[in-house]
């Protein structure tokens, strides 16, 4: 006997979520960028263009996640861990280099 499966909205607050998760991401690289500007572009300008691709993938991420949940694909396989945890390491190294950067 198949698992009973309750549809219910899951995929459209995971959906949403992503997005959310995207936005917040497109926001902390502007202001890193904006950061960099005001300062000169010098060191400043790393942690801005590593925020910039921390939200390339975070966008790229939850649109394919949304177009997945929207077709129904729910295995845990669906989207691999992997750029999670891109997105991770660069926001983080992005976020590490601007404290030294501005404590220097």
């Amino acid at each position: 006997m198949p698992p009973v499966r309750d549809a219910g909205l899951q995929a459209e607050r995971t959906a949403l979520a992503w997005n959310r998760t995207a936005l917040a991401a497109a926001a902390l690289a502007a202001l890193m960028l904006r950061g960099a500007a005001v300062s000169g572009w010098g060191m400043a300008t790393v942690p801005g263009v590593a925020s910039v691709a921390a939200a390339v993938v975070a966008v790229a991420t939850a649109r394919v996640r949304g177009a997945q949940l929207a077709a129904g694909v729910t295995e845990a396989h669906a989207l691999r861990p992997a750029a999670a945890w891109v997105t991770a390491a660069v926001l983080t190294s992005a976020l590490f280099t601007g404290i030294v950067g501005w404590w220097t």
